[in-house]
């Protein structure tokens, strides 16, 4: 059985929520550097430091405004300075690493 999460999700002050849980979800993985966040943090928890390492050194801004608005959907959690997925987000990575798979197939495909 599929488990559909309602999000809390502020699509950044420029509508309301979607009726579509979906549609909120897209909105906040469109985002820049969302899934790259979610990436990294798919087998551990990572410090601030390392975390931005890890993404290619994002900007402190783009990268605290993502984790917050991640904190926020109850994806990511802060514990004793390390960034965590939480059994919600770690639900997502799941789906992420199938995501990735398709992807190499389809790039080993491609060549």
């Amino acid at each position: 059985m599929t488990e559909v999460y309602a999000l809390k999700i502020e699509p950044q002050g420029r509508m309301p929520a979607s009726r579509h849980p979906i549609n909120d979800l897209l909105e906040l993985l469109g985002r820049r550097w969302t899934l790259r966040v979610l990436w990294e943090l798919r087998d551990q928890p990572l410090p601030y430091r390392k975390l931005r390492a890890a993404c290619g050194n994002v900007s402190t801004s783009v990268l605290s405004t993502r984790l917050r608005e991640l904190r926020d959907a109850d994806i990511v959690e802060r514990t004793e300075g390390d960034y965590r997925l939480t059994e919600r987000g770690a639900a997502l990575g799941d789906q992420l690493l199938a995501l990735n798979e398709w992807a190499r197939r389809w790039a080993e495909s491609a060549e």
